[in-house]
């Protein structure tokens, strides 16, 4: 319970100080945003890499959500955590991105073997390289409905309303494509050689 309290007060205290980032960002202070940029970065292009399966693809919406963040900052209304209004540009680039991929070509998603893995020795990376490899090759056989609610899911920890919330859907509806993209998942899958 303590426990619990703490996590509280510190999330409390960041969120502070990351409002109090906002106002010096707002206010043309550029170590402000480079901190907000620094904070977040890491977690956009994650999404960016397993939404486009592309390393230039996920640099080039980390680029453009954060531009476009940096655009609209004024226009951050405070009713939402700041990851949440970051995550939903996100969301829109890589929405963008995958119509024009769409329209571009018709062919998969590409997979990309380049990791954020921190992992040392060489055998320990090359078996990461391949995990993440072969996720993101199942992630990208999914339909981009599906695919979105599992990433915000999982890897962005988001609970079944913020994701309605986000993608303008309801709880239900984000249920049914995560459960969903999951059964498809496992039926990709199959049997998977062990690689997890």
């Amino acid at each position: 319970r303590q426990r619990q309290m703490c996590i509280r007060d510190r999330k409390k205290i960041m969120e502070r100080t990351e409002l109090a980032l906002i106002q010096r960002a707002i206010q043309g202070q550029p170590d402000a945003w480079q901190a907000l940029v620094r904070t977040h970065e890491t977690r956009v292009y994650n999404f960016g890499l397993r939404m486009t399966g592309s390393v230039d693809d996920a640099q080039d919406l980390l680029q453009e959500v954060f531009f476009s963040a940096y655009q609209n900052l004024s226009g951050f209304r405070q009713d939402a955590q700041f990851s949440t209004w970051l995550m939903r540009i996100a969301y829109n680039r890589a929405v963008d991105q995958a119509r024009r991929r769409k329209v571009r070509d018709a062919d998969p998603l590409p997979t990309s073997t380049e990791t954020v893995d921190d992992r040392p020795g060489p055998a320990a990376e090359t078996q990461s390289q391949q995990r993440n490899q072969q996720l993101q090759s199942w992630l990208a056989a999914l339909p981009l409905e599906q695919r979105m609610v599992i990433e915000l899911k999982f890897f962005q920890e988001m609970t079944f309303d913020d994701i309605a919330s986000l993608e303008s859907i309801s709880p239900n509806t984000a249920k049914t494509r995560f459960y969903a993209g999951l059964a498809r998942l496992k039926t990709l899958m199959g049997d998977c050689d062990g690689l997890f």
